[in-house]
């Protein structure tokens, strides 16, 4: 008969055995840790990558504080791409009596070429989506600029040293950044309109940005050469610098999550490990049944292979079902909190192939040592008993199941030095458990002279299984130590997130307050027994030389420092050193 027929034929009996229960119970559980854990993040990643692209308003990004050369828009139409302009750039707008700080941005025809717009008729009114930008004349603002202006649609405003009319309530933009310098207000106007104002010239502080889109192998190609031809004050940008504060956030939270998961696949592949041992010790009559009968020891081998990976196949698929309802309920714990603005997409089939990959490993890590053994069980233990199968050695039990570990580990943390180290870190401490074992079942025999008869036949079967029960001890203390290392770990990962923050880190910035409005504002906060930091003028500048010595980008190597001669910086001045300035050189002035 046919190994896998007989194997198939077999499924059904082996519901009946506990210890097969136990290890597709443990199996089960394995996968489906791993599968929720892996369910959940490629849920995530996948809204990174589909809101990327809105988040840049394009596929690619080039930024610069100067104009880009016509060549640049003109390759990527020979391309067959599409293109849009965007300038940006802080400004204050005019109504009547008042004035504002707002951030500029000046849009050409197709912008947003990734994602919409969103407007509305009145402030905070219902708002409804647009494929285009103001109307040469006009501008769109933010719903909080109407409260400070005190303006209306329809009201006529000045910018720089053109008048627009006020059309619409602007909601949303995709590429709004969330930098510092982006705080102010939005005004989103016609770029046809920006020569006009007179605001843009030498010394600027503007930002010019071009928007790149399309598809497939075009616009790998556009942008491998676009690459060759950046400037050092020019930026690409694509999807890996979409959000990347949040991807970071993620990864580190999916390295946790990852390592809870492996800590159940250990503790699974422990249980596996003794569930199969007394699998395979009483299979030993079975195996020397079917020697009598006439069948080979390949044909038995084969057939325990074949029952073992059917089981295996069997649990791993109610695992990465339960892992797929599990995830569900991450996604309604976490998910919200990642404020996506959309609901998570479905996630991909890799998870399903991790799920089934991590059972099969798991289950032939730990479980294949002694049913390898069970094939060479003699026929004559028919008649004797005593002949049994010989268990498999310690080291060919750990060694396997390490080495299956080992593998999953590397995989999962998807960074090879944090794989090694914890692997190191396993194996010394695994040694040391076995270690400790061996000589805390030694010192049991010693006790039992001076214990009562069911003591003493306890610790009697201990001594006589020493190698076993320092196997069943050392599996329980890596258990142990896995939970442990995850307690640990989760306190390390929040106390890193919390660290990247100061003691007394402000919990509000307050910016654009006028001369005039100091001491109202001072008074407010006391009012409201708030305390802050202190008030500080601000000024724009650039960096042009020391004592009179100009420099050029092209005197320095460093490519931060080039950059450094490029960008404009915020300046600030004070009477007096603050309390958290330290001078190193040199002396204040008076």
């Amino acid at each position: 008969m046919n190994a896998w027929r007989m194997a198939l034929r077999n499924v059904r009996r082996d519901w009946r055995s506990a210890e097969l229960r136990i290890l597709v119970l443990a199996l089960v559980v394995a996968v489906a840790a791993v599968t929720a854990v892996s369910f959940f993040t490629d849920r995530i990643y996948r809204v990174i990558e589909l809101q990327g692209t809105e988040l840049l308003a394009a596929d690619l990004r080039v930024s610069s504080a100067q104009a880009f050369p016509a060549e640049f828009a003109e390759r990527a139409h020979a391309n067959g791409l599409q293109t849009a302009e965007a300038v940006t750039f802080p400004s204050v707008v005019l109504y009547q009596d008042s004035s504002a700080l707002t951030a500029i941005k000046a849009a050409s025809l197709g912008y947003p070429l990734r994602g919409s717009l969103r407007l509305a008729d009145k402030p905070y009114g219902e708002d409804q989506m647009v494929q285009a930008v103001p109307m040469t004349g006009t501008v769109w603002l933010e719903p909080r600029l109407f409260t400070q202006l005190e303006v209306n649609v329809g009201d006529r405003l000045t910018l720089g040293a053109a008048e627009f009319r006020i059309a619409g309530v602007l909601t949303y933009e995709p590429d709004r950044g969330g930098m510092f310098s982006q705080l102010a207000p939005r005004v989103l106007m016609n770029l046809a309109d920006l020569e006009s104002t007179g605001l843009v010239g030498l010394g600027s502080r503007v930002r010019h940005n071009l928007l790149i889109a399309g598809e497939g192998q075009a616009l790998t190609e556009y942008r491998s050469w676009l690459k060759a031809q950046l400037l050092d004050d020019q930026r690409l940008e694509d999807l890996s610098d979409a959000r990347p504060e949040l991807r970071t956030a993620i990864e580190r939270a999916d390295r946790f999550l990852s390592l809870a998961a492996l800590v159940a696949v250990i503790l699974a592949g422990a249980a596996v490990a003794v569930a199969a041992q007394h699998f395979a010790q009483k299979q030993a009559d079975v195996s020397a049944i079917l020697r009598c009968l006439g069948a080979t020891q390949r044909f038995v081998l084969h057939l325990y292979l074949a029952r073992l990976l059917l089981l295996g196949l069997i649990a791993s698929v109610l695992g990465c079902a339960v892992g797929w309802l599990a995830q569900w309920g991450l996604a309604g714990l976490v998910g919200q909190l990642l404020a996506t603005g959309t609901e998570l997409p479905a996630p991909s089939w890799y998870p399903l192939w991790l799920g089934l990959a991590t059972g099969l490993i798991t289950l032939f890590g730990f479980a294949l040592p002694p049913l390898l053994k069970i094939h060479a069980v003699p026929p004559l233990r028919v008649l004797r008993h005593d002949l049994g199968n010989t268990p498999p050695s310690v080291w060919q039990v750990f060694g396997l199941a390490m080495l299956a570990i080992s593998g999953l580990m590397i995989w999962q943390a998807g960074h090879i030095g944090l794989a090694l180290a914890v692997i190191g870190g396993t194996l010394v401490t695994l040694a040391l458990l076995l270690l400790l074992a061996w000589l805390l079942i030694l010192s049991l025999r010693h006790l039992r002279e001076n214990a009562g008869v069911t003591w003493r036949f306890g610790l009697a079967n201990l001594a006589r299984r020493a190698q076993a029960s320092s196997v069943q001890l050392a599996a329980f203390g890596l258990g142990i130590m896995a939970l442990l290392i995850l307690a640990v770990v989760r306190v390390d990962l929040l106390n890193e997130w919390q660290g990247h923050l100061a003691q007394n880190a402000p919990n509000y910035f307050a910016v654009n307050i006028q001369p005039d409005e100091v001491e109202a504002f001072k008074t407010q906060l006391a009012e409201q027994k708030v305390t802050g930091s202190g008030f500080f003028p601000m000024a724009v500048g650039r960096f042009i030389g020391v004592n009179g010595q100009a420099f050029q980008t092209s005197d320095f190597a460093d490519p931060r420092a080039q950059r450094m001669l490029t960008r404009t910086f915020n300046l600030s001045s004070g009477e007096r050193l603050s309390p958290d300035n330290k001078i190193i050189a040199g002396e204040f002035w008076e």
